[in-house]
């Protein structure tokens, strides 16, 4: 996924962009009775600078909430309007005036999915499926919105006959009729072939050859495919190469693979031991960092995949096992479930004077020297509102008011939040406003609150007095954010 960021001295300001990985986004789907409201959901997600978003409709509320945010946005047709969609042009015409056309590009929807897992559905309705697209890839060239929007539909791993060993990848016979006029039209009109990628059912199903370690980018030994001789380290590159065998066995080589939906649940059945935070946290965090390193796979190396995290919240109404209701990275109180790092990157530390105390208690979450004003004050406001930070301590007459600016007050917020938060990296992103670092930022009379600490703890304390003043920290962070400001106002002149 594209990202550009600043590393700083308070000497010295250089700019460098480095943009490579494949897209990284998340499934928000609300089969849920106990969820956020939308913009609550979305001033989530702009916290966490998450840029992509799948949902599973073309609800109103959802889109106009989605508008000038800058998120790309995927959008479906549930399997339920298939047979509309498919059988009159007029349904997809109207559904693309009334429900998108109002809100696009304010609402900047990059992708339409016709049905979901077909293949899996009780009734056969796969043969809607291509019609539908037709259909509504007709409407999208009445608007003239078809090259910005692309159309496909979203598959499950049952549309193999085979996946192992990957180069035997092959589509079931008894869907093509189905997939051979999709994979034509998706090849015409360079849209993606969309797969729902699930180590973890592998791993539960058939943990008698499947490693646990294998499933979570954590194996320290490679399983050889007998037939191409290629080293697989991870599930998930064994599989989407079972999709890209597949492809290329009926010579759909250019079609690219875009991966809709993975993830690990965090929680599930008795029976369903590998369902722990931990796993999923392993997961996730591998999955980031091998996506954005860009290593692609052993068949495709160094292609980029676009990937979709499943999902931003846990859904109680969803059906099933224990795990079913257990996949979210948030509960709906929009706290996390687990530490994520949606960068990659792993924790970063600032250390803006030498002279400052390391603390032996943990960590703490200021604000970054690369982040600009508004998302400095975006960050803070949420903070001090829905975050339920308590903010007394930085207003006038109180201990951390002083230095009165705008990165010594986000700073103080930004880590009431994270600790409270179980001081985990995604409750210190911000949108990537914040940074963790291991000095401690507290000065004169102002307390940084530590893990487990009582929230008011800073209004009431008084901090071990340092050899030198974070204010001079902040004066400097305040001109390097202002100097970064400029200086991209120039680039764009």
């Amino acid at each position: 996924m594209g990202c550009t960021f600043l590393f700083a001295t308070l000497q010295l300001l250089t700019l460098f962009g480095v943009c490579r990985g494949g897209k990284i986004g998340i499934c928000y789907g609300r089969n849920a009775d106990d969820l956020p409201t939308p913009d609550k959901a979305v001033q989530l997600i702009k916290l966490h600078n998450i840029k992509y978003v799948r949902i599973y409709d073309s609800n109103i509320q959802v889109l106009k909430t989605f508008a000038n945010t800058g998120i790309e946005l995927m959008i479906g047709i549930p399997n339920a309007d298939l047979l509309a969609f498919s059988q009159f042009q007029s349904n997809a015409d109207t559904w693309l005036k009334n429900s998108i056309l109002p809100y696009y590009p304010a609402t900047k929807i990059t992708y339409i999915t016709v049905g979901a897992e077909v293949t899996e559905a009780p009734s056969n309705i796969s043969a809607m499926v291509v019609p539908a697209m037709q259909n509504v890839l007709t409407s999208l060239k009445k608007a003239g919105l078809h090259k910005k929007i692309k159309v496909s539909s979203t598959h499950s791993l049952g549309v193999l006959s085979r996946s192992f060993p990957p180069s035997a990848g092959a589509f079931s016979s008894k869907f093509a009729l189905f997939l051979k006029p999709m994979l034509e039209f998706l090849a015409e009109n360079q849209s993606p072939f969309m797969v729902n990628i699930y180590p973890y059912y592998a791993y539960r199903d058939s943990s008698s050859n499947v490693s646990l370690d294998y499933a979570l980018f954590e194996s320290s030994s490679e399983v050889i495919d007998p037939n191409t001789g290629l080293l697989y380290t991870n599930m998930f590159d064994a599989q989407i190469d079972a999709i890209n065998f597949a492809l290329m066995a009926l010579n759909f080589r250019t079609i690219q693979i875009m991966v809709t939906e993975t993830g690990w649940p965090s929680k599930g059945s008795p029976k369903e031991t590998a369902a722990t935070p931990d796993n999923a946290q392993t997961y996730n965090t591998n999955l980031i960092r091998h996506l954005i390193n860009d290593t692609g796979t052993p068949a495709k190396p160094g292609g980029e995949i676009d990937t979709y995290i499943f999902s931003l919240f846990n859904e109680n109404r969803k059906p099933g096992l224990e795990s079913e209701r257990n996949w979210g990275l948030f509960f709906p109180d929009q706290t996390s479930v687990y530490n994520l790092d949606f960068t990659g990157k792993g924790t970063v530390d600032i250390n803006p004077d030498t002279n400052m105390t390391t603390s032996s208690n943990g960590t703490w979450c200021i604000a970054s020297a690369n982040a600009s004003e508004p998302d400095l004050r975006n960050g803070l406001d949420w903070a001090c509102g829905s975050g339920n930070v308590d903010c007394s301590a930085i207003q006038p007459s109180q201990p951390c008011f002083e230095p009165d600016n705008l990165v010594s007050h986000a700073s103080y917020a930004f880590n009431s939040y994270y600790q409270q938060n179980g001081a985990t990296d995604i409750a210190c992103s911000f949108g990537g406003a914040g940074v963790r670092t291991n000095q401690n930022p507290s000065y004169d009379n102002c307390l940084y609150m530590t893990l487990g600490a009582n929230k008011t703890a800073a209004a009431n304390a008084t901090a071990n007095p340092s050899s030198k003043s974070l204010s001079s920290y902040v004066q400097a962070a305040t001109t390097l954010i202002l100097g970064c400001s400029f200086m991209a106002s120039f680039v764009l002149l």
